[in-house]
């Protein structure tokens, strides 16, 4: 594990969840500076809500939650949480992560307009910037979203499930957007289950039943065996 100086989050006897029902149950973990970590988990392992926290949208019942930043948190959330009926544009839906900078509804600077134009240019989304999100395929709209987070200029970068349902171009340019946002000093942390996607994170926690099962460099907690332990001899879910 890198030293204190180079770690962006530390999570300590972390539990929480909703309704007084917990999906995370004392997890302690370290999040790296300026790398990409996975959070891997079956469903209701308590993935989302570890992001949840990270984001400061879910309240820990218990634990703390360290940052060596101030600086607001950027989460893109599953596309599916997105209505399809939001009558907004894509370059609206981008243009909202500038609000961090410059509070909702005011009018945007040349810098912000040239880091929307650009963020979407990144995510291959620019020549829809007038289109209604909701008119997009599930890949543009994931995209779109993707955009947005980048917009804030964030230096913490939470993604949950950033490319389920994707093909596989889609995925590839999600994923050197990342790889990208890792290279400018960015944090990212994202919850996965392409395995494929995993691997190729800088560090990763394994949830099982909002319990931490591992942690560590990809190729060790990814073990096939672990994986076993997890989703069984079958893996069926990857």
């Amino acid at each position: 594990m890198r030293n204190e100086e180079e770690t962006a989050v530390v999570v300590q006897g972390l539990t929480a969840g909703y309704a007084r029902r917990a999906a995370l149950r004392d997890l302690t973990a370290r999040f790296p500076r300026a790398r990409v970590t996975a959070v891997v988990g079956p469903n209701g392992s308590g993935k989302s809500t570890l992001l949840g926290v990270l984001a400061g949208v879910v309240r820990p019942m218990s634990g703390s939650v360290e940052r060596a930043s101030t600086r607001r948190p950027g989460f893109v959330a599953q596309r599916s949480a997105v209505s399809d009926n939001l009558p907004i544009t894509v370059r609206e839906v981008v243009q909202m992560g500038r609000w961090a900078h410059r509070g909702p509804w005011r009018r945007l600077s040349e810098r912000d307009r040239s880091v929307v134009d650009d963020r979407m240019a990144r995510l291959g989304v620019l020549d829809l910037a007038s289109r209604r999100l909701g008119a997009l395929s599930g890949g543009q709209r994931q995209r779109a979203l993707i955009a947005q987070g980048l917009a804030q200029e964030p230096d913490l970068l939470l993604l949950d499930e950033p490319a389920t349902g994707l093909d596989l171009e889609a995925r590839r340019c999600v994923s050197e957007v990342l790889d990208g946002a890792k290279a400018h000093g960015v944090t990212v942390v994202h919850a996965t289950h392409d395995l494929a996607a995993a691997k190729r994170a800088d560090h990763c926690l394994l949830l099982k039943e909002g319990r931490l099962v591992a942690e560590g460099p990809p190729g060790a907690v990814l073990a096939p065996e672990a994986l076993a332990h997890i989703w069984g001899p079958a893996q069926s879910e990857w």
